[in-house]
């Protein structure tokens, strides 16, 4: 699907962009892969290690539509991965990450049905479902944003989804990078915020698959959700370090005890596939009517039931302190 595509992913020079990268250029033949970020250093090292003549690092902001017009430019598909992500510094910062998050997304659509681009896809989070801080707010008004833009193109082909999951195992700013900093530095205690805190689990190559199959699935208005196990914060802190003691410093700004990425309240949109969730748009397309429950590759999804919700506290699937350790090593590979 991908091999002679122009693609551009938004932030390019992340973890997800990064690995995404990297999977394209083993798994595919593209024809131009279009870095868009505003670090020139980081792009200066990613260059470094992603030399393919099909490499274009492109230096810009979301937040500068022309910009992002330009770089646009005979793209076909896009992965709008740019955001501001860290809860805390969203809620001392909230102007930019307003910018950011909303004012970017709503740029990355503009551009996108400026130049046909065929398929989109934005990245979200768990936090945008039943919001408590800034971050997770300005990702649920950036979802909005991507489901209504498939009201706003028209007869032009342009196709807008969302992929929404939780955690990424070792993504930069994530906490197994930040436990194993304090771990070599020779901390005597973790410092963990509650001792009943969930989360989601994902590794970074499987929410890149996740991506590239709903590029397949897509029609076009639907917020993708995989089918992940939760852990428990406890757990992961004796994961890497069996033994050592923990010490509760209390939750965080803008922190949930439990992530939810299916609310309740959205039970009455919501399909179940096989390996995935799909959260149907609460919104009418002109002159489209789309069966969401059949997607783009045959798979049936069928309606859950009223007030399902898909909380990382109440998961079917725990991984245990044996198995985060296999999912660790599984990420560095």
């Amino acid at each position: 699907m991908l091999t002679n595509k122009n693609i551009l992913i938004t932030g390019g020079t992340g973890s997800f962009g990064k690995q995404y990268t990297r999977t394209l250029l083993e798994r595919y033949d593209p024809k131009r892969i279009v870095i868009f970020s505003r670090d020139e250093l980081k792009q200066f090292e990613m260059a470094q290690e992603f030399t393919s003549p099909v490499m274009r690092y492109f230096i810009g902001d979301v937040r500068d539509y022309d910009r992002v017009t330009e770089a646009m430019e005979g793209i076909d598909y896009v992965i709008h991965a740019a955001a501001m992500k860290q809860v805390p510094a969203a809620e001392y910062n909230p102007m930019e990450c307003i910018k950011t998050n909303i004012y970017g997304a709503e740029n990355v659509i503009k551009a996108a049905i400026k130049n046909n681009v065929s398929k989109i896809i934005a990245l979200s989070t768990d936090k945008a479902a039943n919001p408590i801080n800034l971050y997770g707010a300005t990702k649920l008004a950036s979802d909005k944003l991507f489901v209504a833009a498939n009201n706003m193109v028209g007869k032009n082909p342009s196709r807008f989804s969302v992929v929404r999951y939780g955690n990424v195992v070792g993504s930069r700013g994530s906490v197994v990078p930040f436990f194993k900093k304090l771990i070599s530095e020779g901390i005597e205690k973790l410092p963990v915020t509650h001792a009943e805190m969930t989360r989601f689990w994902i590794t970074l190559q499987q929410g890149v698959d996740f991506v590239l199959k709903n590029f397949e699935r897509m029609k076009g208005g639907e917020i993708f959700v995989p089918k992940i196990p939760s852990m428990r914060v406890v757990d992961l802190a004796e994961s890497l370090a069996p033994g050592m003691d923990i010490e509760i410093i209390g939750i965080r700004p803008g922190e949930k005890l439990h992530e939810i990425m299916c609310p309740a309240d959205d039970s009455h949109l919501t399909l179940e596939f096989e390996d995935h969730f799909v959260i149907r748009p609460s919104i009418k397309f002109h002159n489209r009517d789309y069966d969401f429950s059949v997607n783009g590759l045959g798979e049936q999804g069928k309606t859950v039931i009223q007030g399902f919700e898909y909380n990382s506290g109440k998961n079917s699937h725990f991984l245990n302190v044996e198995e985060l350790i296999a999912f660790d090593r599984f990420a560095e590979l």
